[in-house]
């Protein structure tokens, strides 16, 4: 058992932080970010990007320019706009910097901190949603012109820029159309290595950029045919060729040698993580074979399942002469312990009928209360009372500060200062309660805790597949990590966890807790709880005696129907009501029950006083974010 619970925990543990890693999801993610960019003769650069984004809980998206006029002079002719699902909302240019920029306004300005700034408002402060939005903007004197080619080398994204994406796409026009594609050299950069790019025409370059995580830089470098550009601003006296050749040979070999060097780890990790879960597979699919033979041969050797000797519907006497509630409640309920509270009311009634007790109403029952009831002790000895009735009478004693009365006021106030006790003469009830049905040959206890094992057994049998199928059908169908040796393990392991969990449920239903003896007692006091319900349409002759319904009130509270029970009595004996019939005075409760819920009353005066037990003061706590998520560009450069 103790390798099942030090399984059980490292695999819910791993599923726990895959669900919480889930859930963190970013305000912003793009599906799509795509850059279609006209580089002009003029040495200009037209860009326009297309943000395909989810937006949460934002009021603003940005994007940023680092300033350098050795790179490129200015930015200009800025626009923004809303296309999403064919729209083409233009927004409304403003010329002031705001924290939060208007609804479908945006902004294009130099900053005092050295950036120029694109922000534009979407108005999703408090809510989500799927948009596109195009960004356009001319950058002036971006490419450079040297003997012999020019250049354009722009980062597309800063390391700045936050928002994750599952894609960064771009297609880079030249002026001109090259004689050959040959003479168009390009070259990629990201810190991440995982992009491709291409000359795709004679005057076009595309790239892209799978998984994009955020905060990597994406820039491009191109060599083209300097005849394509006229006279620009950055025209440079020498040749270019040799030192880009240089500096990217070494770039390329570094960029090379990092992924060789990623994929060794991730090979590494791969191989040790196969490992680790065919190590946990196997000792599963060990345990469960285990399991599965010894669940064989236990289901072999069972008994037959006990059944009634006589099946009754209705029963009409007490199953035993002494029965008390808790007993009956016991039996009845299939052996679950018994609340102490629960039974509570029943006993006081019980305890009130043998004159252990009186009870009297002093505050009936209201909207806002449930009505108070006076309690007075008798001091009768208890020789005769069974240990139940006597650990209830104890604890009536202790409440009465006097030792002679309490009213059920009392019992909130005393369980508010010691709410413990509540729960120290539970677990003596149920001691006191198991321990006479063993001894009475209706309980046994060895198989009460055979059948916990086999339920253990099936509730961590399910338990371990619901993590495991939650942990496995990603890997396998969402990665290349699992081989087919993994995924027969997988399958098998599974199968047997299904198995043995069908196995252990089996067997735990068929352990039989109660004897045949205790089979046959519940079946009648089903049948009596069915007949208390039931009486008042059977024939008068089979209903016993007014006097008697006293007792079965007892039982009827305890069972959670004395109130359906006195409805029904007093259609049938309407001389209960009557306070001048010779019977009325005979009753020791009746007339009380008459006037208050009794079981209501009293159980209400056990909860109010350990629900009220706690106190104590709480607060939330509060976290503060950034000013909104940074969509950032970064400068063009080298």
């Amino acid at each position: 058992m103790k390798i099942k619970k030090i399984l059980f925990t490292i695999l819910f543990a791993i599923f726990i932080v895959l669900i919480s890693q889930n859930k963190v999801d970013a305000t912003l993610k793009l599906d799509n970010l795509d850059f279609d960019v006209q580089i002009n003769s003029d040495g200009s650069m037209d860009v326009t990007e297309t943000w395909d984004i989810y937006v949460s809980d934002t009021n603003t998206l940005f994007k940023s320019f680092e300033k350098d006029e050795s790179k490129y002079s200015n930015i200009i002719d800025v626009n923004v706009k809303e296309i999403t699902n064919g729209k083409n909302k233009e927004f409304k240019q403003i010329y002031e910097e705001m924290y939060h920029v208007t609804k479908d306004c945006y902004y294009a300005l130099n900053k005092s901190d050295g950036k120029f700034e694109i922000a534009w408002g979407v108005g999703l402060d408090n809510s989500s949603d799927k948009r596109v939005y195009q960004i356009s903007y001319k950058v002036t004197d971006a490419i450079a012109k040297y003997n012999d080619y020019a250049e354009c080398y722009w980062q597309f994204v800063g390391s700045d820029y936050e928002v994750p994406a599952q894609k960064i796409t771009g297609t880079i026009l030249l002026p001109d159309n090259a004689e050959s594609m040959d003479d168009i050299l390009v070259w990629g950069h990201t810190e991440d290595l995982n992009g491709d790019i291409n000359v795709t025409g004679q005057n076009e370059v595309s790239f892209e950029i799978s998984k994009y995580q955020g905060n990597c830089y994406v820039e491009v470098r191109i060599l083209f045919p300097r005849e394509m550009v006229g006279n620009v601003r950055r025209t440079y006296n020498q040749d270019i060729y040799d030192d880009v050749l240089q500096e990217e040979t070494i770039w390329v070999n570094d960029a090379n040698a990092k992924r060789e060097a990623r994929e060794s780890i991730q090979k590494n990790a791969a191989r040790i993580l196969l490992i680790i879960i065919g190590g946990i597979l196997g000792i599963i699919l060990i345990i469960s074979i285990i399991n599965f033979i010894k669940n064989l041969k236990k289901i072999n050797n069972l008994e037959k399942k006990y059944t009634p000797t006589t099946e009754y519907k209705y029963y009409r006497e007490l199953p035993y002469k002494d029965a008390t509630p808790s007993e009956a409640l016991f039996i009845e309920s299939d052996y679950n312990p018994v609340s102490f509270a629960g039974s509570f009311a029943a006993n006081i009634l019980d305890l009130c009928l043998e004159k252990y007790i009186s009870l009297e109403v002093i505050e009936k029952k209201s909207i806002i209360s449930d009505g108070v009831i006076k309690i007075t002790l008798l001091n009768k000895p208890k020789d005769n009372l069974k240990l139940d009735e006597k650990l209830t009478l104890s604890f009536l004693e202790e409440v009465a500060e006097d030792g002679k009365e309490l009213t059920t006021k009392d019992i909130t106030k005393y369980l508010r200062k010691k709410p413990y006790k509540l729960a120290n003469y539970e677990d003596d009830l149920c001691k006191i309660i198991k321990n006479f049905e063993i001894a009475t040959g209706k309980f046994d206890d060895k198989k009460k805790k055979e059948k916990g094992d086999f339920e253990g057994q099936k509730i961590f049998n399910y338990t371990t597949l619901i993590i495991l199928l939650a942990i496995g059908i990603p890997l396998i169908a969402f990665t290349d990590i699992a081989n087919i040796k993994i995924i027969l393990l997988f399958i098998c392991t599974v199968i047997s966890l299904i198995v043995n969990g069908v196995l252990s449920s089996i067997i735990a239903k068929r352990i039989n807790v109660l004897t045949q003896k205790g089979v046959d007692e519940k079946n009648k006091w089903k049948a009596f709880k069915k007949f208390m319900e039931d009486f008042s349409m059977l024939d008068q002759k089979d209903i016993p005696d007014v006097v008697l319904w006293e007792k079965y009130l007892v039982f009827a509270t305890a069972f959670g129907i004395s109130e359906k029970v006195l409805k029904q009595l007093k259609v049938v004996y309407p001389q209960i009501e009557d306070i001048n019939s010779p019977i009325y005075t005979s009753f020791a409760y009746i007339p009380i029950m008459n006037a208050i819920n009794i079981e209501n009353c009293v159980s209400s005066a056990v909860y109010s006083g350990t629900y009220s037990s706690a106190s104590g003061s709480g607060g939330g706590f509060s976290g503060g974010g950034g000013r909104r998520p940074v969509a950032g560009g970064g400068g063009g450069g080298r």
